[in-house]
């Protein structure tokens, strides 16, 4: 499908560009604006209301106004409004993934594939909000009946990613709508539109005002730091770099605020001698190169049994050279841009410093020249020393090192303080539990490069942050346990 300039401006003009608070569409009161570009052309593709402290505030103000009744909603009420916000995101699959590939820019065959993604998130949540169950039991000894529920945490800070527009917000919308919370949702700045029309269909689906407000501006902290103080705030779920991670966590500590962090990656690889090769080779490339890399589950460092290590790098190189890096509207996009020009010089940087160290360029390592933020598709052999191990890439550069033993591979996997997504291949079962058993990580691929899923507990453990999402685990983290001691009438009896 070939997209037209005017079926861009269309869509452009048909998201909402204000912040909502309180179920309106305002103006920021700074009356400042935020230009939102296309990274495959440098662009400006609208400019959007720039959200400060004020309105950060008048957002809390509604989340806390609507947060007694909408706690005190049937939870099919809940339920039907998360399905009709799937329902009406299907119907405008198109647009929500044209949009994607206008402000991130990742092709738009993959932008479809995050639509179904992240609009699974609202679809398992309202099958979760009427499921969510307590007990009721005999205490040990007999004398108390005991009656357990759970009930919304309160008002949520929810500060999403740039890297995957819709996911990121259905991921933490979805449970919270279920729980019964309400939210201020702060999305990127690189990437807001998504998130501003995603908000518009759930108004549409029938959500009350003030359940959720939209705040997003060009600084992150004067929106996040007068809310983080408040004590209405209760709750706060965040994706993104450690480093902000930890600092939000400092500042949650202060309210006692209930956290859930989804913080930064390096995942590794590992390809043993008895693997498919070609299936690896297929699961690498989804595994590095889905959002060109940019992700937190992309496998940033391959490590292969030295004794297919020349073959895999040889194959994997091929399937990486076949790849186009060109606008995502383009119908042979098979690669789009870096998110902008400091996150692609950022890339450089460490292939300029790992080939400095003595790595080998079997393919790539430059930018794309031209207009917008493109990156060659790069494979590195390195040693097992070399700094790029140790980074976060972010990008389509895959640095390519070997093991000598399964004990090797493992020790080598666990060297990073990240502790997010791993990929392993083997045909070995019992390899599999083994080595699953003892790699330090949230989420494990076995045989599979893309292993995320609505109905799955996503999360990481070490510096990769707290807490789960999606999953049955994902409402947890938007609720709060309490336990009713009731006097049992029999124990008496059972005297």
């Amino acid at each position: 499908m070939t997209v037209t300039p005017e079926r861009e401006k269309a869509l452009l003009d048909s998201v909402p560009t204000g912040l909502l608070i309180d179920g309106e569409w305002r103006d920021a009161s700074s009356g400042k604006t935020l230009d939102v570009h296309d990274p495959a052309t440098g662009k400006v593709l609208v400019s959007i209301q720039d959200a400060n402290s004020e309105d950060a505030m008048a957002a809390l103000d509604a989340a806390d106004r609507a947060q007694k009744s909408w706690a005190l909603t049937a939870p099919r009420e809940r339920a039907e409004i998360l399905r009709r916000g799937f329902e009406l995101i299907q119907e405008r699959a198109e647009d929500f993934a044209l949009l994607m590939t206008l402000e991130m820019g990742k092709p738009l065959a993959e932008a479809r594939g995050e639509v179904a993604y992240g609009n699974e998130f609202l679809r398992w949540f309202s099958e979760e909000t009427v499921r969510h169950y307590g007990r009721y039991f005999t205490s040990p000894e007999g004398k108390n009946k005991m009656l357990v529920q759970h009930k919304p945490v309160g008002p949520s800070l929810l500060i999403t990613p740039w890297n995957f527009p819709l996911a990121m917000a259905t991921r933490k919308v979805g449970p919270a709508i279920a729980a019964g919370c309400t939210m201020v949702l702060k999305p990127a700045k690189l990437t807001p539109l998504t998130s501003l029309l995603f908000a518009q269909v759930m108004q549409e689906a029938g959500l009350p005002k003030g359940v959720l407000n939209v705040v997003a501006g060009s600084s992150a902290s004067a929106i996040s730091g007068p809310l983080m103080k408040d004590r209405r705030l209760r709750k706060v779920s965040f994706t993104g770099s450690t480093p902000v991670g930890v600092r939000l966590m400092k500042d949650a500590a202060e309210n006692v605020l209930r956290t859930s962090m989804e913080l930064g990656g390096n995942a590794p690889f590992i390809v043993f001698e008895d693997a498919d090769l070609d299936a690896a080779v297929e699961g690498a490339m989804a595994a590095k190169l889905r959002n060109m890399g940019e992700a937190c589950t992309a496998a940033n460092r391959f490590l292969v049994h030295e004794s297919v290590a020349d073959e895999f790098t040889k194959k994997f190189a091929a399937a990486m050279e076949k790849l186009k890096p060109v606008r995502g509207t383009e119908p042979d996009s098979t690669l789009g841009p870096i998110v902008d020009e400091g996150a692609r010089e950022d890339i450089h940087a460490l292939v300029t410093e790992a080939v400095g160290a003595g790595a080998e360029v079997v393919t790539g390592g430059d930018k794309v020249p031209g207009d917008g933020y493109f990156y060659q598709p790069t494979v590195l052999k390195v040693e097992n020393d070399c700094p790029i191990l140790g980074q976060e890439i972010f990008g389509p550069v895959a640095p390519v090192t070997t093991f000598a033993t399964e004990e090797e591979a493992i020790d080598l996997a666990n060297s990073t303080e990240y502790g997010l997504a791993s990929y392993l291949y083997t045909r070995d079962y019992n390899r599999m539990f083994r080595v699953s058993e003892q790699i330090e990580f949230g989420l494990v691929g076995f045989n599979a490069g893309v292993i995320s899923n609505a109905s799955a507990p996503f999360g990481g453990v070490k510096q990769s942050g707290l807490g789960r999402e999606g999953g049955a685990e994902g409402i947890e983290e938007y609720t709060t346990v309490q336990y009713i001691g009731i006097a049992d009438p029999y124990a008496a009896k059972r005297d």
